[in-house]
């Protein structure tokens, strides 16, 4: 659907608002800084030599209609991770919404191919198990930039091992469909980001440092932003 594709380009735009005003604030979040540049450095190589040519020629080859039903497929096997961190979290309300989504798009969306759910006005939550360890008191630990992965924090990147697990494409035969799906998730991911890329600007990792955290603390605290504005006055 192209307004799954509007909504992460709009969050994007968004997150760059926010590291203009709040570039600092995960100033000192990083010890391992010397270490992730050069990991940052191998992985924006590594884009602009593969990644992002491939991204091009997917963007160029397959029309709008078709990518937007392999970003709703991605997303309605999503729901079935959402569905289990709701749960973890104790957010059984979202959880139960989540399965209603996934049994929707999955069988008159054909697959999540399509996206009947939306329509219904049955929204979609943003969990993983990296939100999970932070509602049960883990501490985020410090940012690392991994390779090919790129921004995550100690507790996310081990978060994201147990998301990965949990991916309903792991049923498939790890040596072929899966990794079919795996790759075809990047690069259609990768094209998404193409019309908004030049919003980025300066020193690319400290942007892609404070975008991310600034995100993630944001899904943590479920959208709820704290007004620092209100002690100072």
């Amino acid at each position: 659907m192209a307004k799954i594709v509007s909504w992460r380009a709009l969050s994007l735009i968004k997150l760059v608002l926010l590291c203009l005003f709040a570039g600092h604030a995960f100033a000192n979040d990083d010890p391992f800084e010397a270490g992730n540049r050069k990991v940052h450095e191998f992985n924006e190589y590594a884009d602009a030599k593969f990644l992002r040519p491939i991204a091009k020629v997917y963007e160029g080859t397959l029309p709008t209609n078709l990518r937007s039903g392999v970003t709703n497929f991605f997303s309605n096997l999503e729901s079935v991770n959402n569905a289990l961190n709701s749960a973890l979290q104790m957010k059984i309300g979202e959880s139960l919404q989540e399965l209603t989504r996934f049994c929707v798009n999955t069988t008159i969306g054909l697959g999540g191919f399509f996206d009947p759910a939306s329509r219904l006005t049955i929204i979609d939550s943003d969990e993983d198990f990296g939100q999970t360890f932070s509602f049960w008191g883990f501490g985020r630990g410090n940012y690392v930039v991994l390779p090919f992965f790129g921004p995550s924090t100690v507790k996310d990147a081990v978060g994201s091992s147990l998301d990965f697990i949990a991916n309903p494409t792991r049923l498939y035969n790890p040596s072929q469909q899966q990794l079919f799906f795996s790759v075809t998730d990047v690069v259609n991911n990768r094209a998404e980001l193409l019309p908004v890329e030049n919003v980025v600007f300066g020193d690319k990792y400290l942007f892609y440092k404070n975008a991310y955290l600034q995100r993630r603390e944001f899904l943590e605290l479920d959208g709820q932003v704290v007004d620092s504005f209100d002690d100072e006055f």
